[in-house]
């Protein structure tokens, strides 16, 4: 299921006048008094009649524009391209702002092989930023296809950066890559059909495409679930005929001193069982494993870069369908660990096969927990499309929003209100799987807080991360950010991994 391809990335001096290319992306910013052309290869005189030329020609500069020109005699690429940097002056041009463009260009420019980057990539960071973007944006989905598309996106990118003889680019260039195709990958998962990918082919699917990579994969089926006394997971699976899974990754090297647990939920499909959904819409409930899918690649994604921190992933999957074994409003499951939950709304499925994950992962007794999860559609009221809302400790939680903002993905620090927790209080449980209405974004964390373990009578630090809007985009494609699956906080998890396993 998972095909994204590899893509090539090198770097050179800005020097570009000898190197053949496809495409050669420039970029434009858009300054106060118009468009300013950045970082010029060409001679003074051919860059001078370039600006000069833009107003004309309809450049403005603003972000996701991206004009082409012919060539010019100073080049040695088939075509000019401009690409919008946004309102920026080229002295405070964010890393985000130059990922943007990068993966705007990369994204668009599709059937074209080759491409070089002369963006104003002046240092290490920059140049990571560019090569960041365009591994984000060179992207397609073809899986259910009858035919190939036709116009693929580019195989190799060169980047021009004046940082190209520092020592580090390499490892940089090389943690882009990785990045680019765990982002690309969880895509793929996203993207992919729900009668293709449910609970057991998923689990297959980790499996299969962990062979070699320095992974343990541990697959729990419906009969040891059972056994187990997994009941969230059951009672969720238990309407489909594609039963229930719960898969764990590990990756444990030698060195490693601390310990980070991922807990992903793994609807492959959601009707929302006996609550069911409206039709309109139901589609995008594929998308509903989608902090499955970042947990399994991003712990790949550590593996690959080879941190000196275990990371354990803990995918929980089922298929929420209505039928004569579905969990029906009002019944009471009891969940791995023991503790009871009414069912009041079969819809709030994901916070019953998380909390199974919480009290799973919290027996290993890890240095941190974090769930990530497209919970609930308050989180979209609250914080909209492109904001992931993060509770838990303020700790952990400020971490990950601090990992997210280095990352360039969108993150916001949400409260947990003492006074929500009796709103999930049950007559005949221990919790209700709803509970008020308003602040539902934060009661679902109140909810999954439950199941959090102790170590030596100390809660484990513990954050959850809600990209119910970030995870799936239904509307235009913007930056390297696709339709559909976005693969949506790989970035910002690795990111954490990587300050914890540097941290003393």
């Amino acid at each position: 299921m998972i095909n994204s391809s590899d893509l090539k990335l090198t770097a050179v001096s800005t020097d570009i006048k000898r190197i053949g290319a496809g495409a050669l992306v420039l970029g434009v910013v858009k300054g106060t008094d118009g468009p300013v052309l950045v970082a010029s290869p060409f001679s003074v005189k051919v860059t001078e009649t370039l600006q000069d030329s833009l107003t004309a020609l309809g450049v403005t500069g603003k972000a996701d524009e991206l004009v082409r020109f012919a060539a010019n005699a100073e080049m040695k690429a088939d075509i000019l391209v401009l690409v919008g940097l946004g309102s920026f002056e080229e002295s405070t041009l964010s890393d985000e702002a130059l990922r943007r463009a990068a993966g705007s260009a990369a994204r668009q420019l599709t059937g074209v092989n080759t491409i070089l980057f002369a963006l104003p990539a002046a240092t290490l960071a920059q140049a990571a930023a560019v090569a960041e973007g365009i591994t984000f944006g060179a992207y397609h989905f073809n899986n259910h296809r009858s035919t190939p598309a036709t116009k693929l996106p580019l195989s190799e990118a060169i980047i021009a950066t004046a940082a190209s003889a520092d020592k580090d680019l390499p490892a940089a260039l090389k943690r882009a890559a990785i990045l680019g195709r765990a982002v690309r990958a969880t895509r793929d998962l996203v993207n992919t059909a729900p009668n293709v990918l449910y609970p057991e082919s998923f689990a297959q699917e980790v499996k299969d495409t962990t062979k070699g990579a320095g992974l343990k994969v541990t697959i729990i089926d419906e009969k040891k679930l059972e056994k187990d006394g997994y009941g969230g997971l059951m009672g969720v699976g238990g309407g489909s005929v594609r039963k229930p899974r719960m898969v764990k990754v590990e990756y444990s090297p030698a060195k490693a001193t601390k310990h980070l647990a991922l807990v992903g939920k793994g609807i492959t499909f959601d009707t929302g069982g006996i609550s069911i959904k409206p039709a309109a819409g139901m589609h995008a409930m594929k998308s509903d494993m989608a902090g499955a899918a970042t947990v399994f690649q991003t712990v790949t994604a550590i593996a690959a870069l080879g941190l000196p921190i275990k990371v354990t992933g803990w995918l929980c999957l089922a298929e929420n369908m209505p039928g004569g074994a579905s969990t029906r409003p009002g019944d009471v499951i009891t969940m791995f660990g023991g503790k009871t939950v009414e069912v009041l709304n079969t819809d709030a499925e994901g916070r019953l096969v998380m909390g199974d994950g919480l009290a799973a992962a919290s027996l290993e007794k890890p240095d941190a927990l974090i769930d990530i999860a497209t919970l609930t559609g308050a989180q979209m009221v609250a914080l909209g499309l492109r904001t992931a809302g993060i509770m838990g400790d303020d700790t952990l939680r400020d971490a990950v929003v601090a990992a997210a903002t280095r990352a360039g993905e969108g993150a916001w620090a949400m409260p947990l209100p003492e006074e929500l927790r009796a709103t999930i209080d049950s007559q005949v449980a221990d919790l209700a799987n709803i509970g008020e209405r308003m602040g539902g974004m934060m009661t679902a964390a109140v909810f999954l807080n439950e199941f959090v373990g102790e170590v030596d009578g100390v809660k484990i630090p513990w954050a959850h991360m809600d990209i119910a809007g970030p995870a799936f985009n239904e509307s235009a494609p913007f930056g390297y950010t696709h339709k559909n699956g976005t693969g949506s906080s790989v970035r910002t998890l690795v990111a954490l991994a990587e300050e914890m396993s540097a941290a003393k």
